[in-house]
């Protein structure tokens, strides 16, 4: 029902910046929490930043003041604006949308995107 592609993804230095995006396309009536986890080798999947749907953000700590979370409705696409880059940020960044299926019981079910490498160079 909801397809998300991440990008932006890349290697950037240590104290640099990097702007992720999601793109989600498919059919629903409308997209509500939106947000961003990561996963490093030897990690759990850790939350990042999530947005409501009226655009109420919401941090990790390890980001707070670092990671900024925004969202373009119109175009079904969050962001993940990335400063002060750390080392310890490197993990593939994974978009994740909850949505209400268009199909009976119309329920909420929350679709994940492929994930996108961001490494963080000391």
């Amino acid at each position: 029902q909801v397809t998300l592609v991440e990008s932006g993804g890349g290697l950037v230095q240590a104290g640099g910046s990097l702007r992720l995006s999601c793109a989600a396309s498919g059919r629903f009536n409308s997209i509500n929490d939106m947000g961003w986890y990561r996963q490093a080798p030897g990690t759990q999947r850790e939350l990042v930043a999530t947005i409501t749907n009226g655009g109420t953000p919401k941090y990790a700590d390890s980001v707070k003041g670092r990671f900024t979370v925004s969202r373009d409705n119109a175009k079904n696409t969050v962001y993940l604006q990335m400063n002060s880059l750390k080392p310890e940020d490197t993990a593939v960044y994974i978009c994740a949308a909850d949505a209400r299926r268009t199909f009976y019981p119309y329920n909420l079910y929350t679709y994940w995107g492929q994930g996108t490498q961001v490494t963080v160079s000391s």
